[in-house]
């Protein structure tokens, strides 16, 4: 869901870095042939993840969802010379259209895909990070914010995707809304949490950005 009404969200596209053309490609072909093609960045929160990127400059980047890769390869522009990405997903049927376009933005050798559950694969990193993006099962948000915590260097920055879940954050969930309730535990808790400092932006269908004391 966009928050934005869409005449202000296309204002603000137009008056926005334009999408790169890979990126439009990859968007356009996720829109024809992939399920649920929505959970794709799209351009103005990619070009928000790239701005952060390029901010941040991170040596080291863990990517929670690769889906098609889109949000990947945005982070990947702004990475220190040098600089990697890890990104874990469990869906291996997306792997052809994933590394079309790792190939086809140039950024292939710096995007290091792990499949698997990323509850399991997340402790195995023996990695410390700059940046990570949560963008996967909105069940285990939380989860994986603990794992990763301790991953982080001092002043890294967590994004995590959705956090407005179509408004459903604001409503009492009903009982069975496993993953509303998720994320309304989720945004308190990483509110409350003393190591960081958070700030929720409505960008699409909400973007946290936690940064780490």
């Amino acid at each position: 869901m966009d928050f934005l009404p869409e005449h202000i969200e296309k204002y603000a596209e137009d008056h926005s870095q334009e999408e790169p053309k890979v990126l439009a490609e990859l968007n356009r072909e996720t829109w024809q042939k992939v399920l649920v093609p929505r959970m794709l960045s799209g351009h103005l929160q990619g070009r928000v993840l790239s701005m952060i990127a390029k901010l941040i400059q991170p040596k080291s980047v863990l990517e929670i969802g690769t889906y098609t890769g889109y949000s990947a390869i945005c982070m990947a522009e702004g990475l220190a010379k040098n600089g990697k990405i890890i990104t874990i997903d469990k869906n291996e049927e997306l792997e052809e259209i994933q590394q079309k376009y790792f190939e086809k933005s140039g950024f292939s050798t710096q995007i290091h895909q792990v499949y698997g559950n990323a509850l399991d694969e997340i402790p195995k990193l023996n990695e410390k990070f700059d940046l990570v993006f949560i963008d996967a099962d909105k069940s285990n948000y939380a989860n994986y914010f603990d794992l990763v915590i301790d991953k982080m260097n001092p002043g890294g920055v967590i994004l995590s995707d959705n956090v407005l879940w179509s408004g459903k954050v604001t409503e009492q969930p009903t009982e069975k809304d496993i993953d509303t309730k998720a994320l309304i535990k989720y945004n308190k808790k990483i509110n409350k949490d003393s190591r960081v400092e958070t700030v929720l932006l409505p960008i699409r269908d909400g973007l946290t950005i936690t940064r780490v004391k």
